[in-house]
């Protein structure tokens, strides 16, 4: 394949692996504590891609990809609710959901308080407090929630919501549409005492249908470019074919 058709063949698959995102992104518009993806364009040298037109400026081919995908972790809107036991993280600081033996960070506050009396997330998992340990609570009680994470019932604070931040959030990974894993060492996790907890109140997904509408309308376009870009190729392909038969 010529230097044109490499370069329009990478942009193509590049093209593609935007548009999953995409639609992974416009999938969950709607999932509270969303943060989308997005992707980071870099440019690969390949020596096997080498042809004769890249011989002729003494460099190998170039392709372009995605290197690779990055995290927005923007705040989304906030949407008051009014129900108690949701909840908005306002801040660097994550809320951290036991999954089985593994301890989860979340945006998604919307909440609720299981039969157990625990408070849990739709999926049912708990919510862990300050002390490691699933947050309970008192359903016959009005339930208050501060600022700072500490819960309050019958005028006395019962426990306290855990309130979790990284060093660096891009080394978190994505374990579910709202979860995030920490795979560096445990004593990297610290308390977060700049977020603030707005009770009754959602963070909705920081990416919207019109946003994700546009961006594929653009992504879209630039894959008709890259196709017109691929015919050009064959076409110069062919007569130069014809033109050295000729001769």
């Amino acid at each position: 394949m010529d230097a044109i058709g490499i370069a329009a063949a990478s942009g193509l698959r590049a093209r593609m692996e935007s548009l999953e995102i995409l639609a992974n992104n416009l999938a969950n518009a709607s999932t509270s504590g969303f943060k989308a993806d997005r992707e980071r364009y870099t440019t690969y040298w390949a020596a096997e891609s080498t042809s004769a037109l890249d011989a002729g400026r003494g460099g190998a081919g170039v392709s372009p990809v995605v290197e690779r995908n990055w995290i927005d972790f923007t705040q989304g809107p906030l949407t008051r609710t009014g129900v108690p036991t949701h909840l908005a993280i306002n801040g660097p600081g994550f809320l951290s959901v036991k999954r089985g033996d593994e301890t989860l960070f979340t945006k998604n506050g919307e909440l609720q308080v299981s039969a157990r009396g625990n408070l849990v997330n739709g999926e049912g998992l708990d919510i862990l407090g300050a002390n490691g340990q699933p947050v309970r609570v008192d359903a016959s009680h009005l339930l208050e929630i501060r600022a700072d994470g500490s819960i309050w019932q019958a005028g006395a604070q019962t426990g306290q919501v855990r309130l979790s931040e990284f060093p660096d959030p891009q080394g978190l990974q994505k374990a579910g549409h709202t979860y995030f894993r920490w795979p560096g060492p445990p004593d990297q996790i610290r308390a977060s005492p700049s977020t603030r907890v707005l009770q009754g109140t959602l963070e909705s997904a920081n990416t919207g249908a019109a946003e994700g509408a546009v961006r594929m309308v653009n992504v879209l376009r630039q894959f008709e470019s890259l196709q017109k870009a691929m015919q050009l190729g064959n076409e110069m392909n062919r007569r130069l074919v014809e033109e050295v038969a000729k001769v």
